[in-house]
């Protein structure tokens, strides 16, 4: 948090959340929900609509208990229609324009000292001008629109206060990373990880061109431990097998099924990686703290919106060029069949890979000089109470 401003903590917040698709909505809330838990100490409500889905990435869950205490987070279900007859919080944040109860946001009044409508990520350059706008309500309250970002002028990005340091201790515990993948991989596989063998992670949207991956995978003919989550990419063995069977002599690469795992265990996949293959938001801004070469795959939208987003990440990333078209590729924003070739040219190339992998680091060493979208929540309530 900016050192010049005094914390004034607030007491109480309430989350509210709507799982739309793949978790990423969930998955930015519960982190959030605990990140803002840790620092202020607050007591948090988190309202999701889907237990179930949630109950995914944060496994000591019960679906079926509509209120429960998770890692200190007080979960609650949120159902349609229901009757909220309890005292709102000081803050209240509503995820992603999803509405809180009408009866909850009239009690508001009297009870609020900030309601914030959490944004998508997007690194735009009319977010700076927009963030923290404030937009009145009918219920006489302000709602201000809160815009997570790249730039010290947005509310900056989810991050615990020592990750960063555990990220690094993580890297350097070799025989802690053995520990962690001996649950997935075989011994054949596990020895060849210990050999030098890289790990891509893959996790991806149905639209990704995976047989152009699988056809660089299997054409560089060296060993490659693939991690892809159960669901994501479901024909990729056969097209594996399809293009083994045309190939000069069998494929070194291993293709390794993971369970859905918590958001720790998933963190920590993405420091082993060695190439991260992401998507959506969370797991973009999680692939960014691992400091690894990665691929994003934006959520797609219509007339292909999301492309411009894309392109304005590019651009205020200051990707390289190289690596600039292989995410374009990637997201289908490039001339057919380009992947392949592209992506073979950086990653199998030692010293290309090497300046990817510096790039990425000196990436998240200047985001992690900005605020965090905790600290920046926490600012607002300060500026916010001094006015009362």
């Amino acid at each position: 948090m900016n050192s010049s401003i005094k914390p004034a903590y607030p007491k109480s917040i309430d989350i509210f959340c709507k799982v739309i698709d793949n978790y990423g909505d969930i998955g930015v809330c519960w982190r959030l929900a605990r990140d803002l838990k840790t620092q202020s100490q607050a007591t948090i409500r988190l309202w999701v609509d889907d237990l179930r889905s949630f109950g995914k990435i944060a496994p000591e869950l019960d679906p079926m208990l509509n209120e429960q205490i998770v890692q200190g987070i007080h979960v609650r279900h949120w159902v349609n229609d229901q009757a909220f007859t309890e005292q709102p919080a000081e803050i209240v944040i509503e995820a992603f324009a999803c509405d809180p109860p009408p009866d909850f946001v009239q009690a508001m009044k009297g009870n609020t000292r900030l309601w914030l409508n959490l944004e998508y990520l997007s690194a735009e350059p009319w977010v700076e001008s927009f963030h923290a706008q404030p937009s009145l309500q009918p219920n006489g309250m302000v709602k201000l629109f809160f815009f997570p970002g790249f730039t010290a002028k947005t509310g900056g990005l989810l991050r615990e206060e020592h990750l960063l340091s555990e990220r690094d201790q993580w890297q350097n515990d070799r025989q802690a990373q053995e520990k962690f993948l001996a649950p997935f991989l075989n011994a054949q596989q596990l020895a060849l990880w210990q050999q030098g063998a890289p790990i891509i992670n893959l996790f991806c949207y149905p639209s990704a061109p995976v047989h152009e991956l699988a056809q660089a995978l299997v054409k560089a003919n060296q060993p490659v431990l693939l991690l892809v989550p159960e669901g994501v990419a479901p024909s990729l063995e056969e097209e594996i097998t399809r293009l083994e069977a045309v190939a000069p002599a069998p494929s070194p690469l291993h293709i390794i099924r993971l369970p859905f795992i918590d958001q720790r265990d998933y963190d920590r996949l993405l420091w082993l990686g060695s190439l991260n293959f992401i998507r959506g938001e969370d797991s973009f801004v999680r692939a960014i703290w691992a400091a690894r070469p990665f691929i994003w795959q934006i959520y797609e939208q219509e007339e292909n919106t999301h492309l411009i987003k894309l392109d304005a990440w590019l651009a205020s990333s200051q990707t390289c060029p190289s690596v600039a078209s292989i995410i374009r590729a990637w997201n289908n924003a490039a001339a057919p069949g380009s992947f392949t070739s592209l992506f073979q040219d950086i990653f199998f190339n030692p010293d290309k890979c090497a300046q990817w992998k510096q790039q990425t680091r000196e990436y998240c060493q200047n985001l992690s000089e900005n605020k965090t979208l905790s600290s920046s929540i926490f600012d607002i309530h300060y500026k916010m109470s001094q006015k009362v």
